[in-house]
Formats: structure tokens, sequence, C-alpha cells
């Protein structure tokens, strides 16, 4: 499976559901930054005399923002630079009540921030990489009428596995002028033997970097085996809808409290914290994996990493304590979910001991079709600090639901029972089976891996019995039983773990397990190659009803006549809401057009202000949705329905309404 790189990139929700908002069949994904806690006054109320590195650091990142940034835009908001300012003022004045407010300023100038300028990576295939659907044979022109441009996206399986729908992911950059909205837009067909095919896809991470629109394309790819394929990625069709793909996974809920389903099981998400808290194996028993009672007095979970106990065993300080999540992104789709959460862990006695030293940044991937789910993170130190132990890797299960445990050592086979000393620091997985339900519940271990810190080990330990409670399987990279060791600053530690929930047994689970796990650290690799192949007759057509040219009002006039729906609380800027982002789809169906919108931000929740209007400020040129569209002849009725899937960021906004902005 292609996965994204290590530097993990920023994640956006492209969850634009066509039901209920409760019961999400996704299909696509947009960029989330809803319910994102505090920066941690720590971090940021440190003395006034910086290190003179962090200022210099800091000092080219602010110069590097304001040199592009217009007058327009400086003179209606306020700098990184002039809020630290602001801060250090209100510090020394000990006015901690501003601090906190300017805290909370200074971290949405980073949510800013990082939506205008952070690194998305470098594409496989850039801007200027891309063909013309106007060149391609006549029976395939035919078959993606409707669609502009095409990009030719090759993928090779060089393992000798068979893979049936492996979910590939890769980062494309578009022209600006050559696309609408990535979310709408994007087709992904599969090349076979001359015969295009579409096959599922997922768009996310859509970011604008200058006039490049960059995202991250995920779609089901199939191979026999020690195959190249070739698939094409259409877009540059103002007409297209947002896609509506068959899929087994299941989304509810909002935020990070979600209950995520596919054919195999249903995960629950702590409310509180946001770690997996209980699972629900979808085999014929119905076993459910939890961890009953508070144990620590925390929220019990079946995950309890990631943690460290601090120098002399003075406190624990883990995220497990965390009230609510510090920082998240969610992306939804049909292939995947995402669910990413950041912040420094807190001590027992949060805000008290509030140690601002080690940044852990966890991720969870659920996919449809597959029994297994992902979990990576980076945890990284931002300053030296002394540390007892540390663990990156806690499971517990209560009420004793399996019956034998299982481990891989260093030569990659499985093995029962207990963990060997040979092994004790090469361990490559762990894992429960129950020998009559044949429920399982294995960690493969796929990457594991350091900067700064030499001694990073691969061991652990198991306890089938844990205090009468259950069994619990634990992984510590450091040296364990030296009391008292530095994590230098700069240091980083790696992890990417697969999560297993397959039928096992003792005769043939073993090799299902280590099959498995070689095939996950055997991904299709993906690279841009010339289109090769004979073009055949292809069944269908890309293009739904609609979508082609031949949708029953031209949706140009409809485009048009929203652009004449202008957000009146920006005043004289004069921008209207397709420049601005807001309109995520449309669509007519027997003279009765359907809008789905979002709005800019959670405190501005009513999108009826745009439908009928409550205020005009603009009385000669605003008109409501409502009133525009049903100008436009044909139009029988107007339906508009709000999301905040994916939640809005300045991403979106066109190049022309960023220059009526001053971004």
């Amino acid at each position: 499976m292609i996965e994204p790189n290590e530097t993990f990139p920023a994640v956006t929700d492209y969850d634009l559901a066509a039901g209920r908002n409760d019961i999400i069949k996704t299909n696509l994904k947009r960029r989330k930054f809803l319910g994102m806690g505090l920066l941690g006054i720590a971090g940021l109320t440190m003395p006034l005399a910086a290190r003179a590195a962090a200022g210099n650091r800091a000092e080219e990142f602010v110069k590097g923002i304001m040199a592009s940034e217009t007058e327009l835009f400086r003179k209606h908001s306020d700098s990184f630079e002039d809020k630290i300012k602001l801060i250090q003022k209100a510090w020394a004045e000990k006015d901690y009540r501003l601090v906190r407010s300017l805290s909370d300023s200074i971290r949405n100038t980073g949510i800013q921030a990082q939506n205008e300028y952070e690194d998305p990576g470098k594409p496989l295939l850039n801007a200027s990489e891309f063909g013309s659907v106007a060149t391609l044979p006549a029976a395939w022109r035919t078959w993606a009428k409707g669609w502009k441009y095409y990009k030719v996206v090759s993928i090779e399986e060089e393992a000798g596995i068979a893979r049936k729908a492996e979910p590939v992911e890769v980062l494309l950059g578009f022209r600006d002028d050559q696309v609408n909205s990535l979310a709408r837009e994007i087709r992904v067909a599969e090349v076979n033997e001359g015969i295009l095919r579409e096959v599922t896809s997922q768009v996310f991470g859509v970011v604008r970097r200058n006039s490049e629109m960059l995202c991250r394309v995920m779609f089901l790819a199939d191979n026999k085996g020690r195959e190249k394929r070739q698939y094409l990625v259409f877009y540059g069709n103002p007409d297209a809808e947002l896609p509506d793909y068959d899929t087994d996974l299941e989304v509810r809920g909002e935020g990070y409290d979600l209950e995520i389903e596919n054919q195999h099981f249903i995960a629950y998400l702590s409310k509180q914290t946001g770690q997996l808290e209980r699972m629900l194996l979808k085999r014929e028993h119905g076993v459910e994996l939890y961890a009953g009672g508070p144990a620590h007095a925390e929220t019990p979970c079946i995950d309890w990493s990631h943690d460290y106990v601090a120098e002399d065993f003075f406190m624990k300080v883990r995220i497990q304590y965390w009230g609510e999540c510090p920082d998240y992104e969610i992306t939804r789709g049909p292939i995947c979910t995402i669910v990413r959460r950041w912040g420094f862990p807190h001590s027992a006695l949060h805000p008290v001991y509030n140690p601002s030293r080690l940044n852990i940044n966890v991720e969870y991937r659920f996919y449809s079709g597959l029994p297994y789910f992902y979990k990576s993170s980076k945890m990284k130190a931002v300053k030296s600090f002394v540390i007892q132990t540390m663990r990156d890797d806690e499971w517990v299960f209560t009420g004793q639901p399996f019956t034998g445990s299982l481990w891989i050592g260093a030569d990659e086979k499985v093995k029962f029972g207990e963990v060997d000393a040979a092994n004790k620091n090469s361990v490559k997985g762990f894992g429960y089976y129950n020998k009559d339900s044949k429920d399982s519940f294995v960690g493969l271990y796929l990457d594991h891996s350091s900067e700064v810190i030499p001694d990073l080990l691969d061991g652990g330990s198991s306890l089938f019995y844990y205090n009468w409670h259950g069994t619990v399987w634990v992984r510590h990279p450091t040296i364990e039983g030296i009391k008292n060791h530095t994590i230098p600053e700069g240091a980083i530690l790696r992890q990417k773990n697969a999560y297993v929930t397959i039928a096992f047994t003792e005769k043939e689970g073993p090799g299902k397990i280590e099959a498995l796990r070689k095939e996950l650290l055997s991904p299709m690799a993906s690279f841009s190659t010339a289109l090769n192949a004979s073009a055949k007759e292809s069944p269908g057509s890309l293009a739904n009803p609609g979508e082609a040219g031949d949708s029953e009002i031209p949706k140009a006039l409809l485009w048009e006549a929203l652009r004449s729906c202008i957000d009146q609380q920006m005043y004289i800027s004069n921008v209207n809401l397709v420049e601005l982002g807001y309109i995520y789809n449309l669509s007519v169906r027997d003279g009765v057009v359907s809008v789905l919108m979002t709005m800019p931000h959670r405190g501005r929740p009513l999108s009826s202000f745009f439908i009928w209007g409550s205020s005009v400020v603009h009385r000669t040129v605003s008109k409501t949705i409502n009133g525009a569209l049903m100008e436009v002849p044909g139009v029988r009725k107007v339906l508009v329905e709000q999301t905040w899937y994916p939640a809005w960021s300045s991403n979106l906004i066109s190049a022309e309404g960023r220059k009526k902005l001053g971004i």
C-alpha cells in the first residue's frame, strides 16, 4: 500500500455527504481544522529573552510570510510577529487572561500559515505534466467526454504478490486555470488491455500554492503480481459533480468522536481523547474488545500509548490525560478515514505541571474492505529532557476474550507463548487469538526508526493475565530500567504499525499473518510514464447525466448566477460565494437545482443568510442564492444544503477572490 511520506503532510476532510450528517457514506474529503485546542501557554509564554537561534528562525519565518502579504491583508489582520510582542507585553504585565486570548489568536495564525505555506511535498506529476483529452484516441475521447485534461500514473508491483483493490496514494499538481474544483472534477480510470474502467477514488489534501493546485489522490488498484499498470487521472470538467462511490466504510459522529465501520469491524474513538476506545469484531461471535474500568483513573481505551515517565519517577506524562485533543485533522472518504491528532502530552496534575518537551503526533487510518488499520506516530523532542522510560505501543483488553498469545521475532516468523530472551529487543509484532472463536488481534510492526537516538529498541513484553484485568502488550522504544536517561533536543521517533483482525487458527493463522506482513512491507510503486496502450471501445462513459455538457439547464448559467451572490459581511471587497469557495457542489434534475455549500467557520453557521437574505448591504448588486438561481430560465425550485465537510479553508478561494481579499 502506498502511503504518504513521513513528514505527515496536512490532510483534509473531503467528506461531502449525500445523506444525513450523522451517518456519512462519503466519497471525497477536504481540509478540516475543527476543534483544535490551544497551542499551550507553556510553549508560548517563555521568558522574554528567548533563545537567539529560535528568535532567528522565527524572524526568518515571519519575513517570508510578510513578504507575500499585501498591504490590504496587513491592514486588516495582525502578524505573528505583532502577536508575539503583544503576548510578551501581557506576560510582563501579568495580564494572564490577555495572554490566554493572545495564545488562541496566535494558534489561529498558525492554522492559517499552515493552510498557506506548509510544504505539501513533491508531487509525482507537477502542474505542467498533463495531456489533453482532445489528443486521445477517438474511443477514449468519447468515453471521457466532458473532461479536458488527464495525467498518467503508472503502478508497478515488484514483490510478486497479487493485490485486490489495494489503496494507492499519489500527490499531484494542477494548473489553477485548468480546474475549478479538484474535489468535483477528478476521476481515475484504469487502462486494461486498451479498455478504460473508472475505479473508486478519493481526493484530499487540497492546497493552493501560487498558480498551482495540489492534492492527494487515493484510488483502488488491482494487480496480479509483478505487473505494470497505467491509470488516467481525468480533470478539467466544470460540469462535474461530486462522485458517489459504493463503499462499506461508514463514519458516524462529529470531530474525532467517531464510530468507523467496515465489513470487518467497528472502531469507536474516545470522545475525550480520540484514542481507540473499543472495537467490535464483526464475525459470527461479535466479540467486543474493550478496557473496562478507569484503570489509573483515566478514560479506558484499548490503545494506551503514547507516554513517558518523568525524571526520578516523579510523574507520568501521556496523551491519555488529554481532556480534549489539542489539535486534530480528519479525512473521510469512500476509501479511507484518517484521524490525526497531535500536541504535548499532559501530566497527571495538568496544568500545574505542563511540560512542552515531547510533541506527539498520532494518526489512525481505517480503510474500506480491509481487516486491518494503521497507526503511525512521530514523537519529536523540542528540547532536551530526562525520562525514566517511554512507551510508543500498548494495548489492553479486558474480559479475557483470547486464549493464546503470539509474537513475531527477528526471523519474521510467528511464534506462540512468551517472547524468548534472544528476541526480547527485536520483536516485529504481538498478538492474541482465541482458539475456539478464531477471533484475533495482531499488531504488525512495519516501521520503527529514530533520529539522534542510537539505542532505539524493538523490544516489548506481553502479559496474558494483567491484575486479573485482561491481556496487555507494551513496547518501550528506549532502554528500560536505566534511571534518568536523556532524550536530546531534536530527537525523533517514528513508527508505523498495522493492526489485524482476521480469523486465526494455530495451523493456518501464522502463514496468513506472515504473508500479510510481507505484503504490507512491499507496497506497490507509483511513477510517471508516457501513455503506451492501444485504445479500445470502453463500456459506458465516465460522465454521469449532466456532466458532459448535457445538463438540462447549462451549468455555466447556474454558476454565473451564483457569482451575483456576494458575501455581504465582507462589505467593500465585493467577493462572491463562488470566488470564496463556499459552493461545494451543484446539480440539476427536472428543473430542481441542488446546491451544497459550507460556511467559513462555526461562528457563521447560518447559510440561510445567503439562501433567502436577512439584510442587504449591496442592494444594487447582491442577490440571494434562491433569487439568483430562480432567474435562470428552466429553474423550478432551488434546494440548498449546508455541510461542514470539508471544513472551509483559504485554499478554496479562487485566484480572483484572493486578489480581491489581498491574500
